[in-house]
């Protein structure tokens, strides 16, 4: 992308020949029986506009303010049947905070985990499938 003045790389946000745009966000999981949270670092593609409005407010105390905006989750997630183009709102957070990324409340096993919740045994699960993905 280097070679490429209409692409660029962050390490939060991404644009590839001007045509599409990324924001790195979290989904996060609540681990029921533990009171903490699971986060998966996942990239949203987003439109033009909303890219370009996110970034005028990247440095902008109280950008968390802002109403969410609709993108398509573009992170394959192991241990969950396909999670591309799954639908996300974007939630700005405070200055320094990655965004919240929050799934459309469908019924795909993702969705649901962010909505209700997982264990700790299921937590054990996801580490052991992404440290021994040949089991």
């Amino acid at each position: 992308m280097a070679d490429d003045p209409d692409s660029e790389l962050s390490s939060d946000q991404c644009v590839i020949q001007g045509q599409a745009f990324f924001m790195r966000g979290t989904i996060e999981i609540p681990v029921t029986d533990l009171g903490e949270t699971l986060s998966w670092g996942v990239w949203v593609s987003l439109s033009p506009e909303k890219y370009a409005r996110a970034g005028e407010l990247w440095e902008t105390p109280g950008r968390e303010n802002e109403p969410p905006y609709f993108g398509w989750l573009s992170t394959a997630l192991p241990t969950y049947p396909p999670t591309i183009n799954l639908k996300t709102n974007l939630h700005i957070r405070p200055v320094g905070q990655r965004p919240l990324i929050e799934l459309e409340p469908t019924d795909h096993p993702l969705a649901v985990e962010q909505r209700n919740g997982i264990t700790l045994a299921r937590v054990q699960q996801i580490a052991e499938t992404l440290l021994h993905p040949d089991r």
